[in-house]
C-alpha cells in the first residue's frame, strides 16, 4: 500500500483529518505522536464483490494505516459495511510517563460507516492497579451473549504473558468501576450504524490493589445482578484473588445465591469465598465459606465478596469457576408477614413454599419476588421445604404474597387390607387452604396391596372429563390429573374437574392424583372439595368409570391415555346409569375405532343391564353405529388389541338424555320380538348387506345346533350327496349347557380352518359388575372381510347373552353361513382342548 509520510505541526487533540475527495475517496491522516493504528480488515463475507481501492489498485486483504501516515481509498460497492470492519488500536503508556487520567476519547472521529472495534491497551507495571470508571454503568453477560444495542465492552488484563478475560459487559447495569492489576486491555465494539460518540469510560486512578481485579457494583433499589469470575467458564487463574464490592443503601438487604460453580484440584490451600460484612460484624472479621455451602442472606447495606483460588496440580488442575447472583430487597421489618403453618396432624406429607419470579427470563434476568424465613430471620431463602408432624412459623419478607406458591405431596399407602382404613379424604388440609397463598399443585400418591384396588369418588360435585377437542373444558379454579404409576403400565386416565357426571372411578393399578389450581378463585372454591379415596376389593377390570348423565347437558367421554393411545390389550369400562323417564342416546364421534390390529381384535361391547338385554358388539374393522338408544342402565366396554405400528386407539363418545316416549316401548318390543324370531332360526342381523357367493369347501361349516328348531332352510337339491336327515351328524353324545358358536365370517368364501369358541351365559349381576372383555388369544389366519357395522344378539332359548369368548379374538367374528343360506350343519366335535381354550 502506498503511504505518504508527512511532518505534522502541533494540532492539539486532533488526531485525524478525514476528507472526501471529488470522486468520493476517503482520506485518512494520522498524527505521528498519538500512537494510533487503523486497520481495515475483511469481514466474514465473501469479498470478491467488494474491494478496497487504493491508488487505482484493488485490494482484498487487510490494510493498515499507522501513526504519521496518510491514505486515500474508496470501496467498489455501495454497502462496504457487509464486507469490511475497521479496528482502531491505541496504546496508552502509564509506565514511562504520567497516565493521561480523565475521559478516554472515542477517536479518530468521522470514520467510514463500518462495524468498528476500538482497542485501548493501557500499560502499567505489575504492582499497579488501574481504575476504570464507567458512565453509563455496565451489566456483565455470559460469554457468547450479545447486547440488545450491539454495543459490547470487554475488559481484560495480562498476567505475565497470558491474557485474562475479566468479563463481557453491556451498557445500563450496576457495574460502576473496574480495577485491574498490571495494566488493562479494553475493547469496545460498535455496529456500523451506531450513534455512540463517546467511549463511556475514563482512567480514574492508579494504585496497588494486591489482587487480580476489583469490580464495584452499585444496587440502589430493589434489583438483582449476575456476576462471574475471571475467565468464566474456562477457569480462574491459579492462586489468584478477585473481589466484588457491593454498594447498597442501608435500608435494603442483600442475598447471595450461587448459580453455578466448578471446583479445582488443589495441591496446596483450597478455594474459598470470603465475606466482609461490616454492618453485621463489629470485629470486622471475614466469613469464609465453601462454594458448595449456603451463602449469606439478609445482609444489611454494603459488603465485599472475594474469590480465592489455590495451587493446583500440574497434571490434573481442574477448573475453578463461579457464577453468582446478588438480590437486593427491602428488609424483613418492612412489610413482612408471618404465618403459622401447623402440620402436626399430617402424615407422610411435605411441601415447598417458593417465591415465583416476577419477571421470568434468562438466567441473568432472573429476579426473586420474596424471601421466606423459617422460625428465625437468619434462615431466609427464596424457597423452603416443610415436613409433616411439625409446626412452623414462616415469615415472608415482601410487600405482598401474590407471587408466593405452595407445592405439596402426600403419600397414602395401604400395606395390609385388614388393617388400613378404607376411606381417605383427598382434600387439601385446612392448614394450607386458610393461608393467603395459592396452592400451585397438591399431589396424592396412592398405593394399594394386590387384594385391594383404588376407587375415587366425588359424590356431590361429580367429575367432568377435560376434553378440549369437544369443547368440554375445565374452566374452574382447579382440576385433577389422574395417572397410573405401576411400573411398566404408566398411563394417563385423564384430567377431571368438578361439575360433571362421573361419580366414581375404579382403578386396578396404583395412581397419583395431582390437583392444580388456576387463579385466586381457588380460595373460595377450596372449601367445596369432596374427592374421596376408597380401598375396595380387587377387580379384574383395569378401569371402570361410573356416571349418571345430567339430563340438561351432553356428556363427552374419552378413552384413557388419549395422546399415546390405549395400551395393548387393555380393557376399559363405563357403567352408565339412566334416570327414570329418560332414554340415553349413545353417540360415537368417529366412523370406526381407528386402529389396525397386529395381534388379536379390538372390540366395543355395549349391553343394557336387564334380563332381556341386547348386546351390541363392534370390531375395529367395522363401521360404528352413529347412535344407540339405551333405556336402562348399561355397560360399555372398549378392549384394545395389539395395534400395528404407529396405530393408536383413542376414542371419543357422547351420552345425552332425552325424555322417554310412551310409544317407544311398543315399537322397541316389536323390533326385539322380530330380532328374537330371526335369532331363533339361527340368523344374526347385520347393518350392512353381505355378498353371498356359492362356493364349496372340504372344510365343514362351523355353526349352531338346537334340537327344538328346524334350522334347515330351503336349498337346491342335489348339492350334497347326503343331508342331515340321512346321517347322524346332528346327534351329540354330550350336550353342554353353554351354546357353542363358530366365528362369524364376513365373506361367503370359507377359510381353510376355523377355530371354535364358546359363549358363556352372562351370569353376573346386572347392576354393578361389568361383563368380561374378550380374552386375548393368538389370532388365526382369516381372509379379509367386508365392512359391516355391528351385530345384535338376543337372549332366547337358543342364544344367550354371553361374555365374549376367546375364539372371537382370533377369528373374524361372523356367523358361518353357507353359500345356499343354511347355517352350517356339521357337528361340533367335543374336546377338552376346545373347552380349555374357551375358558
Amino acid at each position: 500500500m502506498a503511504a505518504e509520510q508527512r511532518t505534522w505541526p502541533p494540532l492539539g487533540p486532533l488526531l485525524l483529518l478525514l476528507t472526501m475527495a471529488a470522486a468520493g475517496a476517503i482520506e485518512i491522516n494520522l498524527h505521528r505522536v498519538d500512537n494510533v493504528t487503523v486497520r481495515i480488515k475483511p469481514g466474514s463475507s465473501v469479498l470478491k464483490t467488494c474491494a478496497i481501492r487504493i491508488g487505482g489498485r484493488q485490494h482484498f486483504s487487510e490494510q493498515k494505516i499507522y501513526s504519521g501516515q496518510q491514505s486515500d481509498f474508496t470501496f467498489d460497492c455501495q454497502t462496504p459495511e457487509k464486507y469490511w470492519i475497521l479496528v482502531v488500536e491505541k496504546n496508552i503508556d502509564c509506565m514511562s510517563r504520567q497516565c493521561p487520567f480523565g475521559d478516554v476519547l472515542l477517536q479518530p472521529s468521522g470514520l467510514p460507516r463500518l462495524n468498528k472495534t476500538f482497542v485501548w491497551e493501557v500499560k502499567a507495571d505489575q504492582f499497579s492497579g488501574l481504575e476504570l470508571k464507567f458512565s453509563p454503568w455496565l451489566r456483565q453477560i455470559l460469554p457468547g451473549d450479545t447486547c440488545s444495542d450491539q454495543v459490547l465492552y470487554n475488559i481484560g488484563c495480562r498476567l505475565a504473558t497470558t491474557r485474562v478475560n475479566i468479563g463481557n459487559f453491556c451498557r445500563n447495569g450496576s457495574v460502576s468501576r473496574v480495577k485491574v492489576q498490571g495494566g488493562v486491555i479494553l475493547t469496545l465494539q460498535l455496529p456500523w450504524d451506531s450513534k455512540v460518540s463517546a467511549s463511556g469510560f475514563k482512567l480514574e486512578s492508579r494504585s496497588s490493589i494486591q489482587r487480580l481485579s476489583i469490580i464495584e457494583s452499585v444496587l440502589q433499589n430493589e434489583s438483582s445482578t449476575m456476576l462471574m469470575s475471571a475467565n468464566y467458564p474456562l477457569g480462574f487463574p491459579e492462586d489468584e484473588l478477585m473481589t466484588w464490592q457491593f454498594v447498597i443503601p442501608h435500608n435494603l438487604r442483600a442475598h447471595v445465591f450461587i448459580r453455578n460453580y466448578t471446583r479445582p484440584n488443589c495441591e496446596r490451600k483450597f478455594e474459598k469465598l470470603e465475606y466482609f460484612l461490616p454492618k453485621l460484624q463489629s470485629s470486622h472479621e471475614v466469613i469464609v465459606l465453601g462454594l458448595d455451602k449456603p451463602q449469606p442472606t439478609n445482609i444489611p447495606g454494603s459488603f465485599n465478596l472475594s474469590l480465592q483460588g489455590c495451587d493446583q496440580f500440574d497434571r490434573n488442575p481442574g477448573v475453578l469457576s463461579l457464577l453468582f447472583e446478588v438480590d437486593v430487597r427491602y428488609p424483613k421489618n418492612e412489610d413482612n408477614v408471618t404465618h403459622i403453618i401447623d402440620l402436626r396432624r399430617e402424615k407422610h406429607m411435605n411441601l415447598t413454599i417458593y417465591s415465583k419470579p416476577t419477571k421470568p427470563g434468562s438466567l441473568l434476568k432472573h429476579e426473586h419476588g420474596c424471601l421466606i424465613c423459617i422460625d428465625s430471620n437468619k434462615n431466609c431463602k427464596p424457597n423452603v421445604t416443610l415436613e409433616s408432624a411439625f409446626k412452623y412459623s414462616v415469615t415472608f419478607m415482601c410487600r405482598n404474597l401474590e407471587n408466593i406458591r405452595i407445592i405439596a405431596e402426600k403419600s397414602i399407602v395401604c400395606w395390609n387390607s385388614r388393617s388400613c382404613p378404607k376411606v381417605f379424604p383427598l382434600v387439601v388440609p385446612p392448614s394450607l387452604t386458610q393461608l393467603p397463598i395459592l396452592i400451585e399443585r397438591f399431589t396424592w400418591k396412592l398405593q394399594a396391596p394386590e387384594d385391594l384396588n383404588i376407587e375415587i369418588r366425588s359424590p356431590t360435585l361429580k367429575l367432568k372429563q377435560h376434553i378440549p377437542q369437544r369443547e368440554q373444558l375445565c374452566r374452574g379454579s382447579y382440576n385433577y390429573a389422574i395417572n397410573g404409576t405401576t411400573p411398566g403400565k404408566i398411563l394417563s386416565f385423564g384430567i377431571f374437574c368438578p361439575g360433571g357426571a362421573i361419580e366414581k372411578i375404579q382403578m386396578k393399578d396404583n395412581v397419583t392424583i395431582t390437583l392444580k389450581t388456576y387463579g385466586s378463585k381457588w380460595f373460595n372454591e377450596s372449601q367445596k372439595q369432596d374427592l374421596q379415596l376408597f380401598f375396595v376389593p380387587a377387580i379384574q377390570e383395569e378401569c371402570i368409570f361410573s356416571l349418571t348423565p345430567d339430563p340438561k347437558a351432553k356428556v363427552y367421554l374419552e378413552t384413557p391415555n388419549w395422546l399415546e393411545g390405549l395400551p395393548s390389550f387393555m380393557s376399559v369400562y363405563w357403567n352408565i346409569s339412566i334416570p327414570g323417564k329418560q332414554v340415553a342416546q349413545l353417540n360415537f364421534l368417529s366412523e370406526r375405532m381407528g386402529v389396525t390390529c397386529e395381534k388379536g381384535r379390538a372390540y366395543i361391547n355395549i349391553r343394557e343391564q336387564n334380563l332381556k338385554a341386547e348386546e351390541t358388539v363392534c370390531r375395529e374393522d367395522q363401521i360404528l353405529p352413529k347412535s344407540l338408544e339405551m333405556h336402562d342402565r348399561f355397560w360399555m366396554n372398549i378392549t384394545n388389541c395389539k395395534p400395528a405400528a404407529r396405530q393408536l386407539l383413542s376414542m371419543h363418545f357422547m351420552v345425552t338424555l332425552v325424555q322417554k316416549n310412551t310409544a317407544l316401548p311398543v315399537i322397541i318390543g316389536a323390533v326385539v320380538g322380530g330380532i328374537a324370531v330371526l335369532a331363533a332360526i339361527g340368523l344374526v342381523i347385520f347393518c350392512k348387506k353381505k355378498k353371498n357367493k356359492k362356493k364349496e369347501s372340504s372344510t365343514p361349516m362351523v355353526g349352531v345346533y338346537n334340537t327344538n328348531i328346524n334350522t334347515q332352510l330351503p336349498v337346491r337339491q342335489g348339492k350334497f350327496k347326503k343331508d342331515r336327515k340321512n346321517n347322524d351328524s346332528h346327534v351329540y353324545a354330550v350336550i353342554d349347557e353353554s351354546m357353542v358358536y363358530g366365528h362369524l365370517l364376513d365373506k361367503s368364501t370359507i377359510p381353510e380352518t376355523a377355530e371354535v369358541g364358546m359363549y358363556q351365559p352372562f351370569s353376573g349381576p346386572t347392576s354393578t359388575t361389568p361383563p368380561s372383555p374378550p380374552p386375548l388369544r393368538k389370532a388365526s389366519k382369516v381372509p379379509e372381510m367386508e365392512e359391516s357395522s355391528f351385530m345384535i344378539m338376543t337372549d332366547n332359548e337358543n342364544y344367550a347373552f354371553t361374555r365374549r369368548s376367546p375364539g372371537e379374538l382370533q377369528g373374524n367374528g361372523d356367523v358361518n353361513v353357507s353359500g345356499n343360506g343354511n347355517v352350517g350343519s356339521e357337528p361340533l366335535l367335543e374336546s377338552n382342548e376346545q373347552e380349555n381354550s374357551a375358558e
